[in-house]
């Protein structure tokens, strides 16, 4: 087995509470999935693939270096399931990283790369202060219960599932791991980057 990373860009979320799609909304001077694609553009990732139903989207994650799974599948398991497919084998973990966490960084990106090549037994977890978050980085031993995950549900049914193989490292601050949710969500973490 290999020493390399993958990531599934999860970019397939319907937006209910927040209004609509929020991928292409703008975060700055940017659309906000542009802010997830920089934060995991890092030679730790061998490869990406974002798994997402806006087919503008797909072609600025096309454009920005990423592979992309057009669908129109309805559950968060697909998303999950499709993203896998999309990498094939050889692979040592799959880092699965939200697409509406805008002040995610590169930097935590990293370090939670680097704790799972140095301990690739664990399941790691961005988090600050103790407080768990995402993304998520999967061992490869993972990846057949994420391949069979119940209908709806994430890769966090199969944290619960393993408790005792989670591990934190921690982000630099806890704005990265803020969703975008809500357009006040959107709005408190625009007045953060001011």
């Amino acid at each position: 087995m290999g020493r390399r990373i993958s990531c599934v860009l999860m970019a397939s979320g319907a937006g209910k509470r927040f209004g609509g799609d929020k991928l292409m909304v703008p975060f700055g001077t940017e659309p906000m999935i542009c802010r997830a694609l920089a934060a995991t553009d890092t030679p730790l990732i061998a490869c990406r693939v974002a798994v997402t139903r806006n087919t503008e989207a797909a072609e600025l994650c096309r454009r920005m270096g990423a592979a992309v799974v057009l669908h129109d599948l309805p559950h968060r398991s697909d998303t999950v399931r499709l993203g896998l497919e999309a990498l094939g084998e050889g692979l040592a973990g799959c880092l699965f990283c939200p697409c509406d966490q805008p002040l995610l960084t590169r930097a935590s990106v990293e370090g939670l790369c680097r704790r799972f090549l140095a301990e690739p037994e664990f399941i790691w977890r961005l988090a600050y202060d103790g407080e768990a978050g995402s993304p998520i980085l999967f061992p490869a031993d993972c990846f057949p219960a994420l391949m069979a995950l119940p209908e709806g549900e994430g890769g966090s049914f199969v944290v619960r599932a393993q408790p005792e193989r989670v591990r934190l490292a921690e982000a630099s601050s806890p704005w990265e791991l803020r969703d975008a949710d809500t357009r006040q969500d959107l709005s408190e973490l625009l007045e953060h980057i001011k």
